[in-house]
């Protein structure tokens, strides 16, 4: 069943059983994650589109400009408001609905179908059938690059996969530190190299050794830069043809680190690292920290990269692989509630 359908059943009065549902869909940790970490976005956004309606007089321009202030200060990003707010205008005057109970229950549907029209909902990694695994985690610094590659190693040494992470941002100080005290922490080996050394000289021996000793995944930390897409681009092509040259299929993953509280500038760093290189799938870490929540949605708008992982906790385990249903019915189910 399309979540769509499972929105509007939950606006009749079906919401409990549409919670169960989802229960049933996933395991419970997954379904209390999404639940508990989503707490401070769904209240955000419920407050900010209550409040809208909290003055609601009838359906004319001055709404329609408030509500493009309320989804734009949510963190929805102007190109997705625009449209939402377009197909929003066109439902209204279509069905001809005047009540604010139902322009609400339109502006929930119509944020639903938008969202499922865009971009790609595979969570899934790419596995190499003839060799190591590689994923290759990229991002400014401060977003939580080193720790997402620390709890991902968790998840997949918990899966039962053999796993090695390489140190390769040898620019910022105590990036190879904070590594290994993720390595020692979850008895993962991490490769290291020489402060301010080759980048590419660690991959090269983490390749090395996966391709020696049998490694099912090798993560890789890179620097933490965007100072210039063309240093970008060099420094991971660098890297790529590094990988190429040891490993059969090359790099399988190139996951981007985001910052959930940052907002629209998490949707900007997207958009200029995609520009510079191939990004197969997002992470984006605590989303459990801010009350606006809307960034996947521009995010997933603007450009057709799946968002792979969300950051929901502190633990390892909040970490959570993305679920597109469950994100969606968490950030409105303070609005159905209502």
């Amino acid at each position: 069943m399309g979540l769509l359908n499972r929105i509007r059943r939950a606006f009749t009065g079906e919401d409990k059983a549409v919670q169960e549902e989802l229960q049933e869909k996933n395991e419970q940790i997954v379904f209390d994650t999404y639940d508990e970490g989503m707490e401070k976005p769904r209240r955000g956004f419920a407050e900010r589109i209550n409040d809208l309606f909290s003055g609601f007089r009838e359906v004319d321009e001055d709404f329609y400009e408030d509500l493009e202030e309320v989804l734009i200060g949510a963190d929805v990003g102007f190109n997705m408001t625009i449209a939402l707010t377009n197909a929003i205008r066109d439902e209204i005057e279509a069905q001809g609905v005047h009540r604010a109970d139902d322009v609400r229950q339109v502006v929930i549907e119509k944020m639903v179908e938008i969202y499922e029209q865009d971009g790609s909902d595979s969570n899934e990694l790419t596995i190499n059938p003839d060799g190591p695994t590689v994923i290759l985690f990229i991002g400014v610094n401060g977003v939580g690059k080193t720790t997402s590659v620390g709890k991902i190693g968790y998840q997949l040494k918990q899966e039962g996969h053999k796993v090695l992470m390489a140190a390769a941002d040898t620019f910022r100080a105590g990036a190879t530190e904070q590594l290994n005290v993720w390595g020692e922490r979850l008895d993962i080996p991490v490769v290291t190299g020489q402060a301010q050394g080759d980048p590419a000289s660690v991959v090269y021996d983490a390749i090395t050794q996966a391709n020696a000793e049998n490694y099912d995944f090798v993560l890789v930390d890179t620097a933490g830069r965007l100072q210039t897409k063309r240093y970008l681009m060099e420094e991971l092509a660098k890297i790529n043809r590094i990988i190429e040259s040891k490993n059969p299929n090359g790099v399988q993953e190139v996951l981007l680190v985001l910052d959930a509280t940052t907002g629209q500038n998490a949707s900007i760093q997207a958009k200029e690292f995609n520009e510079a290189t191939n990004i197969t799938g997002l992470v984006l870490t605590k989303l459990d920290g801010t009350a606006k929540g809307g960034v996947v949605l521009s995010i997933r708008h603007d450009l057709d990269i799946p968002v792979k992982y969300i950051g929901l906790g502190e633990q390892a385990t909040d970490l959570q692989k993305f679920d597109a249903e469950n994100y969606m019915y968490n950030l409105v189910r303070g609005l159905i509630e209502n």
